[in-house]
């Protein structure tokens, strides 16, 4: 189950609760008994196993290089 986070804009008081998504967010606060709100923050995510890298569903091959270079790669600039 999720833990959330709730801060009091009254008196400042923090802290998690352990709830289901299906339960409603917690509305007062336990020092104070005035309105809360839920704190959202940065969520840390992992990703394991195969599949989350661009060079995971490719084959091992080189890199393809054309044969003939444009015209233009091959001639200097003019000022």
């Amino acid at each position: 189950m999720p833990t959330y986070e709730y801060a009091c804009a009254s008196c400042g008081h923090q802290f998690e609760a352990v709830q289901s998504f299906s339960d409603a967010a917690l509305t007062e606060c336990p020092k104070c008994g005035k309105e809360i709100r839920k704190v959202y923050s940065n969520v840390g995510v992992v990703f394991k196993g195969s599949g989350f890298y661009k060079n995971d569903s490719r084959a091992n091959a080189p890199t393809a290089k054309p044969d003939n270079p444009p015209a233009s790669a091959s001639k200097p600039i003019k000022d």
